[in-house]
């Protein structure tokens, strides 16, 4: 169970790659990572999830809390390639509903 995160910050935009599972085990790293990022008022994160092979609920908790997190900031998080399995559960909690989601790969911010 293992999780790569590489952070790259560029003006007011915060660029992350994940690779590997998100689940109880890594989640506090997650969590303790991207919220750092985070900190700035008005920043816009992209998180690439394309090297995400797992996700539980942990995980989305984690994303759900970065979300708040960001929106108290001024800021915004999206979401860029996002497997079929990891938007299916974004649908069906409705996460998908109310977070940017493009399953699609960004190049950078």
């Amino acid at each position: 169970m293992n999780i790569s995160i590489d952070i790259v910050e560029k003006d007011q935009g915060v660029h992350v790659n994940l690779s590997g599972e998100i689940d109880a085990y890594t989640a506090p790293q997650v969590r303790e990572e991207l919220m750092q990022a985070a900190e700035s008022a008005g920043i816009k994160m992209i998180v690439d999830l394309s090297e995400v092979s797992y996700m539980d609920s942990t995980g989305l908790g984690v994303f759900v809390g970065l979300f708040k997190a960001l929106k108290a900031n001024e800021g915004h998080l999206q979401f860029t390639g996002m497997t079929d399995r990891l938007k299916r559960l974004f649908d069906i909690t409705g996460l998908a509903d109310v977070m940017d989601i493009n399953t699609e790969v960004e190049g950078g911010v």
